[in-house]
């Protein structure tokens, strides 16, 4: 009997940063709500290029990677999948337009976030926000209590 394995998809979503803010889109797509730019990463493809290709696509911005952020791989951050996802902080250039599969998008601050936000997309957020006010990275996404229960 042949078997079949199922092995987690590779994501990589985008924090883009322009004046002080973030983008955001609202997708056209379920899961309905506001999400990091981002998408599947193609086979063949590094995943700087996918997430350069995936903002553009989804926010018609050139974007420069500054850095890669965290990954993400609970089993349950994806109502559709097992998805495991790596985050990249870039800085955005040129004039943010929702293209692709998003309905809308919008530059959002810290205390201004639109709801709902979708996947685990609130909880990177909040660890980029705690990340820029100092917090390490080493503490950033670190789950005792989901690593403990494993």
């Amino acid at each position: 009997m042949k078997q079949t394995y199922k092995n987690p998809l590779v994501t990589v979503d985008i924090i883009i940063e322009i004046e002080n803010k973030i983008i955001l889109i609202e997708r056209a797509n379920p899961p309905y709500g506001w999400a990091l730019p981002g998408g599947f990463v193609d086979y063949g493809e590094a995943l700087e290029s996918a997430a350069i290709r995936e903002a553009k696509e989804e926010t018609s911005l050139e974007v420069l990677l500054e850095e890669q952020f965290h990954t993400y791989s609970d089993p349950g951050r994806d109502p559709r999948h097992h998805a495991i996802t790596t985050v990249f902080i870039g800085k955005g250039m040129g004039v943010p337009k929702p293209a692709d599969d998003a309905k809308q998008l919008g530059m959002f601050s810290k205390h201004r976030l639109p709801a709902p936000i979708v996947f685990d997309h609130q909880e990177i957020i909040s660890d980029y926000f705690r990340y820029k006010d100092g917090s390490s990275k080493q503490e950033i996404g670190i789950r005792k209590e989901k690593l403990e229960n494993k």
